[in-house]
């Protein structure tokens, strides 16, 4: 494990700096994928957006860990989500035999070692969490909130993760069955307070606001061509069209990011604004002689 640590664990280090935007970005050791990220406050003068981005190894495999976290009743559940739920999801016994359900349960035990570990603090500190997990050539995206998940797949945006709103007719009923209510209070809001319906973290909400994650699974051919991880800071002003063909020209994944932020803080974006784009190098390393045998 020594090796694998030395070799294949790069992990993004994130300070904050509360008026600077932050960006970076890398290469897997494989060749397989770059990514880039961008980060900035944006126009508030509080930053609760967090990012990580990660390469390492699990069982010989080299593994990809992006996620996007907005944190809302301040940073802290952000932070923790960042800090913890990659270390608790490569080290579940079943990440590589059943991923989709390590994901699940990571993301619960996250949860609620959260809420554990903040006792009466922060009662209000909550988080959306939108990952990307890669494994050969498996891509995994689990969301959890308003921030949002989008590839691009033979030219065209294809939205791989749905917002969690609580006036979306199945969200709504659910948070009615538990005995909760959502209310219109400049938007739809659970309990006439929170405007996602689930996240980390919202002790007083947990009843109604779960932790759960929906997953969506793609594979990585060589249709698949750059994933866009973003806060709703890019996603209230622009269209995941309009991203994907702002993404598409741009080669390196950091320049990328930077683009989008800039272009969601000119149209006004009023809220903090995080950005990770992965894109998936395997169609450009192959010979052309595989484009035959493509079906």
């Amino acid at each position: 494990m020594g090796y694998l640590n030395s070799v294949l664990s790069q992990s993004t280090s994130q300070v904050h700096v509360d008026d600077a935007p932050v960006s970076g970005g890398g290469l897997s050791q494989n060749g397989k994928f770059s990514y880039g990220y961008a980060s900035s406050p944006g126009k508030r003068s509080s930053m609760e957006d967090f990012y990580e981005t990660r390469i390492d190894g699990v069982d010989g495999e080299v593994v990809g860990l992006f996620g996007v976290f907005d944190g809302h009743g301040g940073a802290r559940a952000a932070e923790y989500v960042k800090q913890n739920l990659f270390s608790n999801l490569i080290s579940h016994p079943k990440f590589i035999s059943d991923t989709k359900s390590a994901i699940a349960d990571a993301y619960s035990h996250t949860d609620s070692e959260f809420l554990k570990s903040e006792n009466n603090q922060n009662r209000d500190a909550g988080s959306t969490a939108s990952t990307a997990i890669l494994v050969g050539d498996r891509l995994l995206v689990a969301n959890v909130g308003d921030s949002r998940a989008v590839i691009c797949r033979g030219g065209n945006a294809i939205a791989v993760s749905r917002d969690h709103k609580p006036d979306q007719t199945d969200e709504r009923q659910r948070i009615e069955d538990a005995g909760g209510f959502v209310m219109w209070a400049g938007t739809w809001r659970v309990g006439g307070v929170l405007a996602v319906s689930r996240a980390f973290g919202d002790r007083l909400l947990k009843q109604y606001v779960v932790a759960d994650p929906e997953i969506q699974e793609e594979k990585v051919d060589d249709t698949l061509e750059f994933l866009i991880l973003a806060s709703d800071g890019l996603w209230d002003v622009v269209t995941n069209e309009e991203a994907v063909s702002m993404t598409k020209p741009i080669q390196e994944p950091e320049e990328a990011a930077k683009r989008l932020m800039q272009e969601a803080y000119q149209r006004g974006s009023a809220d903090n604004i995080t950005i990770v784009v992965v894109r998936f190098l395997a169609n450009q390393e192959e010979p052309s002689s595989h484009s035959s045998t493509s079906g």
